[in-house]
């Protein structure tokens, strides 16, 4: 179950993680060149991520979410029972002309037979 709270937390979770509440909630902060960077959570909230990542990749490969991603967003855990909040900035970059980055095209194979070299 999953209600929005307009005070401390954006959302609750009562017994399990739902991922697509999240999701819903990075949606709604993005913006065209921005969105979201961090993933505030409470020990609770941790503990349901925690479970919830142990269930897909295995207990031993989720030992905790210290320095974790989860959605593009780095999980940082705080010192409350219950919370939860999407914040911070991440900028987009915007995608520079790409042909200007790359380096010249060259054929090193057939290059090197039609090199000559007077010595």
């Amino acid at each position: 179950m999953t209600e929005m709270l307009p005070e401390n937390s954006e959302l609750i979770f009562e017994d399990s993680w739902d991922s697509i509440a999240i999701s819903s909630l990075i949606r709604s902060k993005c913006s065209h060149d921005e969105m979201p960077a961090f993933l505030f959570l409470g020990r609770w909230e941790a503990s349901l991520l925690q479970h919830y990542l142990a269930d897909s990749f295995g207990d031993d490969n989720v030992p905790n979410v210290h320095e974790c991603y989860y959605m593009g967003l780095k999980v940082v855990e705080l010192e409350m029972d219950s919370f939860l909040y999407v914040g911070g900035r991440k900028v987009t970059r915007l995608l520079q002309d790409p042909i200007a980055r790359r380096p010249a095209w060259r054929n090193s194979d057939s290059d090197a037979l039609w090199q000559l070299r007077i010595a």
